[in-house]
């Protein structure tokens, strides 16, 4: 079988390298780029991040990140996004007060987790839904999270933070439950990081590269 060619996004953010070891351990020939026609090839693309929503979004702004990210969503194309590279797949985020657009793939708006404990660092269980797609024989496994952020069931004014379609995957940290993961048509995205998550993200990895 021929390996999946796999763009990932580099703005400035992210876990690169432990993404790109766990995408090829995984089966995929990785390329990392910054421009649109880097991924000319590519069958998927992953977005990665880590830090804060707003930086993370004017990284990927200055290199028409966010365009490039729109386009392939809005071509069918499958993309992963990973941890703030999920996060900035919704429509706004607030930290410390800032507030910043984001993609605006889901309509949601990432916030502070209501957990008196923060930031959310370690292994945890997850909650899949009933067509687990990507989460098919993992429903028992843990994952590796570490934010303080994240993305509840509706945002203030009670609209709904993805798509009803979608197939939402949730965590609970001391009470507070949040989205661990989306699965709507071509797009996944993670709160956890699968490549941190030892045999369970690497078979969640192996799952998404087939689908």
């Amino acid at each position: 079988m021929t390996e999946p060619r796999i763009g990932v996004l580099d703005y400035g953010s992210g876990n690169l390298h432990s993404a790109c070891r766990a995408l090829e351990a995984a089966g995929a020939q990785v390329r990392l780029g910054s421009r649109a026609d880097e991924f000319a090839g590519a069958d998927a693309l992953v977005v990665p991040g880590v830090g804060a929503f707003a930086a993370c979004m004017s990284g990927l702004r200055s290199i028409g990140g966010d365009d490039l990210v729109r386009d392939w969503v809005d071509s069918g194309r499958k993309l992963l996004g990973i941890c703030v590279g999920h996060q900035v797949l919704f429509a706004h985020g607030v930290e410390r007060g800032e507030h910043a657009d984001g993609i605006g793939v889901f309509p949601g708006t990432v916030e502070r987790l209501t957990a008196r404990r923060l930031p959310h660092m370690g292994w945890n269980t997850v909650e899949t839904p009933a067509q687990a797609g990507v989460f098919e024989g993992l429903g028992d496994r843990r994952f590796y999270f570490v934010h303080s952020y994240g993305v509840h069931a509706t945002d203030a004014g009670g609209v709904a933070s993805v798509p009803a379609d979608a197939r939402i995957t949730w965590c609970e940290h001391e009470e507070d439950r949040f989205i661990a993961a989306v699965q709507w048509g071509s797009v996944t995205s993670t709160q956890f990081h699968p490549e941190k998550s030892g045999a369970a993200g690497a078979q969640l990895l192996r799952h998404w590269l087939l689908s």
